[in-house]
């Protein structure tokens, strides 16, 4: 009697137990019901991405717009006097530029690596206040050989952003949404030319104030500008869906589920959880198909770097002043940003990149024939125009080529990785770019033009070469998944293994 009592009271105990936890399970997923719910495409979603979008796009635009403005300044400077006052001569202005590259290039892999480690928020708060730093520091400048200093640090502190910006992006948004985002967040770039002849125009006006020349006054104040905004940044900037705090649990359950399930294939999950690891890092620097779009990349970099380094000097020589030199240029990046908005959504509508990315390079190719073609300065309001294509069409295939990129790669690690490398050997071409406007060859700039143009034609055969690998790929796992079926595949592989295979896994699908 005892016995029979006392066991049941423990069965008793433990059924309540079983409720116990039944409940706090329904409790815990209430949320994942609620995320299950949302469509996809529906107007829940839509008004989910449009809270990501105006806390995180904006915030990342005007970073890299600051970023961009102070890494080309020297362009600005260099027609406030810059040259003239530190007695530079011959391609020591060249050797400026390109010094910049060097450390900005060799960082940018270890950059991303660090970010998988940490919060991206903070490891871009002080990226930010260390380039502020090192531009604020460059107004003291009084020597060739102290410019070439501050030049080779700004491209250290400023090497991690770009990679790190992008690859967040990548965190937040599906592969046919993350452009359009890109895009805007890019445009910052070609502003930035805009706004740094517009502020060069503004600030050359303080010339000889407290005893600094217009070039100093270019540099101290566009350095103080990141350095205040760092200060704010790391509590602004959201670090992933996960983590979000501007969200509810729903929203970021809704967020990282539909990610999961991007593959392209509409089968299997990918994940941006995955831990950084030696094999992915290996994954991501040995796909020679990112090292095949480097290829691609150079023939934005070598155009845009000589380019944007040299336009104002080119305007210069036409025949018009200092000050109208830096205002004239300020259209020319207007037009190179909306052509970049036009291109990104277009691409993103249509669901393809390659295409795009030939067309804004036939179109960069026409305008460098032109200035070839031109007799320099003898027409130059015909000049002036056509460096209208040659910006418009440099700009707005490159981040067509990063997103392309970007959905080709998977898990996040790899991805990082492939990213980074992408963007810093790609950003070797800024060394080609910034040694072939040569000064004695203003305002025509043969070499220049010359070189830019057949970088331009290789990018295109290269744009084709890679979606033919690409093509080539999905038809091969397209035929694979025809002939055994979703369930024997799967059947081959545990759900970690699957994950870890990321853009190798069967049920992967590339971007053409």
């Amino acid at each position: 009697m005892t016995t029979a009592t006392s066991d049941a009271k423990v069965e008793t105990e433990s059924e309540e137990r079983k409720i116990e936890k039944v409940g706090d399970k329904k409790g815990g997923s209430e949320s994942e019901l609620e995320a299950n719910a949302i469509d996809y495409d529906g107007p829940e979603a839509r008004r989910i991405l449009n809270k990501v979008d105006w806390r995180l796009v904006p915030v990342l635009s005007l970073l890299y717009l600051v970023a961009f403005i102070d890494r080309s300044n020297i362009g600005n400077a260099r027609v406030a006097g810059l040259t003239d006052d530190l007695n530079m001569h011959g391609l020591q202005y060249n050797t400026a530029v390109t010094l910049f590259f060097v450390p900005y290039t060799l960082l940018e892999i270890p950059s991303n690596i660090v970010l998988k480690l940490m919060r991206p928020s903070r490891w871009i708060a002080i990226l930010m206040f260390s380039w502020g730093l090192v531009m604020t520091l460059m107004s003291l400048t009084s020597s060739y050989g102290g410019l070439l200093a501050g030049r080779f640090f700004l491209g250290v502190t400023e090497s991690g952003f770009f990679p790190a910006a992008t690859f967040l992006l990548t965190l937040w948004y599906r592969r046919y949404e993350v452009q359009r985002r890109m895009a805007v967040f890019y445009v910052a770039a070609s502003l930035s030319g805009a706004f740094s002849g517009l502020l060069a125009f503004a600030i050359q006006k303080l010339d000889g104030r407290s005893g600094l020349d217009g070039w100093q006054w270019i540099f101290l104040i566009e350095g103080l500008v990141p350095v205040g905004l760092a200060l704010v940044i790391w509590k602004v900037l959201p670090d992933s869906p996960e983590t979000a705090s501007f969200l509810t649990q729903s929203e970021r359950d809704f967020l990282v589920r539909r990610l999961a399930e991007e593959t392209g294939s509409g089968h299997g999950k990918v994940t941006n959880q995955d831990k950084m690891s030696k094999q992915f890092v290996i994954a991501g620097l040995s796909d020679w198909k990112v090292w095949a779009a480097v290829v691609v990349f150079w023939g934005n970099t070598v155009g845009v770097y000589g380019f944007t380094a040299t336009v104002p000097t080119v305007i210069n020589g036409l025949g018009y002043s200092r000050a109208n030199a830096q205002l004239l240029t300020i259209p020319i990046y207007v037009f190179a940003s909306i052509m970049t908005i036009i291109f990104a959504w277009w691409s993103d509508r249509i669901q393809t990149r390659s295409p795009f990315i030939i067309v804004g390079f036939a179109i960069a190719a026409c305008g460098f024939i032109a200035q070839l073609a031109i007799p320099h300065p003898k027409y130059p309001g015909l000049t002036y125009g056509f460096l209208f294509p040659v910006a418009g069409g440099l700009y707005c295939p490159f981040i067509i080529l990063v997103s392309w990129i970007a959905n080709s790669l998977s898990p996040s690690s790899k991805r990082a990785v492939g990213m980074a490398l992408l963007i810093s050997v790609g950003n070797m071409g800024g060394i080609m770019g910034s040694n072939i406007y040569l000064d004695r060859e203003k305002p025509k700039y043969t070499t220049g033009f010359g070189v830019s143009l057949a970088m331009c034609m290789g990018s295109i055969v290269m744009t084709f070469v890679l979606r033919w690998a690409y093509q080539k790929e999905n038809a091969k796992r397209e035929a694979l998944l025809t002939e055994h079926g979703e369930a024997a595949i799967r059947a081959r592989y545990s759900d970690q293994d699957m994950l870890e295979l990321g853009d190798k896994s069967p049920f992967f699908k590339y971007t053409l």
